[in-house]
């Protein structure tokens, strides 16, 4: 398991609600912070001692601190990549190298004597992993992590973004992505239609963003990029986040009974091994409810996403919990007792055979 992040950005901020902010963050088990440096390029001392203060602040609460950094900044505050003092003074656990350089620069930085730990952008992709550590990088100094796309459509195609944080994982190296959700108060730049790092993403509640994250398997931090979000929306991530189960989200039918919402709710389900690919089928329900009655009712057709239980009708079936894969006739034995929530429903593609899960 890895960390959950927050991200403040000091030059559009006051320094009393930053500290509001991580204090919180912290006390909630976040362990990480994202702040960008790219947005003041222009003029970057201006804020350099807001930077400074409030790194120091989550430093004291144990936070790990991320600054997002570029060949441009380098070149305006006089950084030499071989030499790193100026983020050491500045208190960052990490540079993130938004651009980055070409694979020799980022590897010597790896080797640095201050213990800064080199961020590379995995959206990048192409074999730029594979060519820093060509030039011998320093594993221990190293990790990666996916941009965040502000504007809709922009942000990664799935398959993409599975593809290149594996090229990252191949070399054991600690992966992170971002989450966003209109509740965000505070982002780097103008046009911000949520800061997602793959576009699937920006249609999903930011719960349901976090499943979608831990269920790829090959992201281990998740940071919420944009910034101030109350404690209600900071808990409900952690929970996700935190669950040892992956956790889908239900909108019920109107006559589902509360019978068939204990059903639903209460046991850990298990996605039975020998499937069919037309449900999901946790089976245990029908000998933990073999004494109930479950009498028909909502039998329409069946839809990708449907809850169903199995009614009497459905003989040694009767009390199955499913959820519908693909649409399919209804035969009058099952019961559709709600379905997946219409903007997380992308979570069942990446449930698999055999794997516990909870419904909510």
């Amino acid at each position: 398991m890895g960390d959950l992040g927050i991200s403040i950005y000091p030059s559009k901020s006051s320094l009393d609600e930053m500290k509001d902010y991580v204090f919180l963050a912290a006390r909630l088990g976040y362990r990480r912070i994202f702040t960008s440096m790219l947005e003041i390029a222009d003029n970057p001392h201006k804020t350099v001692n807001q930077f400074r203060e409030i790194i120091a602040y989550a430093n004291q609460l144990g936070m790990r601190t991320s600054i997002d950094v570029n060949p441009r900044l380098f070149q305006i505050l006089d950084i030499s990549y071989q030499d790193l003092t100026f983020f050491k003074d500045l208190g960052v656990w990490s540079i993130r190298l938004d651009e980055g350089f070409t694979g020799l620069e980022e590897a010597r930085m790896s080797m640095n004597s201050q213990g800064i730990v080199v961020e590379l952008n995995i959206s990048r992709g192409q074999h730029y992993i594979d060519m820093v550590m060509d030039f011998g990088a320093d594993k221990h100094h190293l990790i990666g992590s996916h941009n965040f796309y502000p504007q809709a459509y922009t942000g990664l195609d799935f398959d993409y973004f599975l593809k290149t944080a594996k090229q990252y994982k191949q070399h054991n190296l600690l992966t992170t992505a971002f989450v966003d959700s209109v509740y965000g108060e505070i982002a780097p730049w103008p046009v911000s239609q949520l800061m997602v790092s793959a576009e699937i993403q920006r249609q999903m509640p930011i719960t349901s963003q976090v499943q979608l994250l831990k269920m790829s398997g090959v992201i281990d931090d998740i940071i919420i990029s944009s910034a101030f979000h109350s404690k209600d929306e900071l808990e409900a991530i952690s929970h996700i986040y935190h669950s040892p189960v992956p956790v889908l989200p239900v909108k019920w039918d109107d006559e589902a009974s509360h019978q068939e919402k204990e059903v639903v709710l209460e046991p850990l389900h298990m996605y039975r091994g020998d499937y069919s690919g037309y449900m999901i089928r946790s089976s245990q329900t029908r000998v933990m409810y073999k004494e109930v009655d479950f009498p028909a009712h909502s039998v329409r057709p069946l839809q990708r996403g449907d809850i169903t239980i199995c009614n009497t009708s459905a003989g040694q079936y009767k009390g199955e919990l499913q959820i519908v894969l693909k649409d399919r006739p209804n035969d009058g034995s099952f019961n559709v007792v709600g379905r997946i929530a219409e903007d997380s429903l992308a979570l069942i593609d990446h449930l698999k055979p055999w794997q516990g899960f909870k419904l909510q």
